[in-house]
């Protein structure tokens, strides 16, 4: 089996782009190698890392958060937050009428900020789900990927969360918006046994390996059953 070790933003500013997150989620800075992390503070089980990238955001990213609020004062608060640390209200058609706020942090990476009383994610905490662009077959292969079970399978649209608690990762079925390009976010997974075995396993399962250019590296890019670009660490 592997687990989901840490969510991956592609960024200009790792340092930069860490720093409005841990202002945001509260999260603790992590030295990275390779860039910049934070730590939860709270059940997630994930990290988030930030990576340096030169490509540039080419349109709506295939995943972002919704978070959560407890009082439509904590909202407003999360807003006013986010907004002081670089972010920016943002316009994906959600019209005037809409009681979530959607914004983007500084890179232009979009999130929501949820009014108080969301019956999905009641039991969640303050970053509620990754909700993201995708099909039914591919929330089943992360289900089956890192054994967490499903929580919502209705209409094509389905819903994960790890039997420890923290976010769910929702799908929400057709439509799915044309892939352009690499995703700017991606799931990085650590095998718990043998590296080799994982691998066959997540091929088995329905991924596919994928040559970005990698080159000789300790981990394996590959691609979900919608393409989605992820990394199994070879070690």
């Amino acid at each position: 089996m592997a687990r989901l070790d840490a969510l991956c933003f592609d960024s200009h500013d790792p340092a930069g782009l860490a720093a409005f997150w841990a202002g945001v989620l509260g999260w603790e800075p992590a030295d990275d190698p390779a860039g910049a992390a934070l730590t939860p503070t709270d059940d997630t089980g994930f990290r988030i890392r930030c990576l340096p990238s030169e490509q540039p955001k080419r349109d709506q990213n295939q995943i972002h958060f919704d978070l959560t609020s407890t009082s439509a004062e904590q909202q407003e608060r999360t807003v006013a937050r986010a907004l002081e640390l670089g972010g920016r209200h943002i316009d994906i058609g959600q019209g005037p009428d809409a009681e979530h706020a959607v914004l983007a942090d500084p890179e232009g990476n979009e999130f929501c900020v949820l009014p108080a009383g969301n019956r999905f994610l009641a039991d969640c905490g303050f970053l509620g789900a990754l909700a993201c662009d995708g099909t039914q077959a591919v929330g089943y292969f992360w289900s089956a990927a890192l054994g967490w079970p499903l929580v919502w399978d209705q209409d094509e649209e389905t819903a994960i969360r790890s039997p420890h608690g923290g976010p769910k990762v929702t799908w929400g079925g057709p439509p799915v918006a044309p892939k352009l390009g690499k995703n700017r976010l991606h799931f990085d997974l650590a095998p718990d046994g043998d590296p080799q075995a994982e691998l066959d396993r997540l091929l088995a399962l329905g991924a596919s390996r994928l040559d970005i250019g990698q080159g000789d590296v300790d981990w394996t890019v590959l691609a979900d059953p919608d393409g989605n670009e992820f990394c199994l660490r070879n070690r």
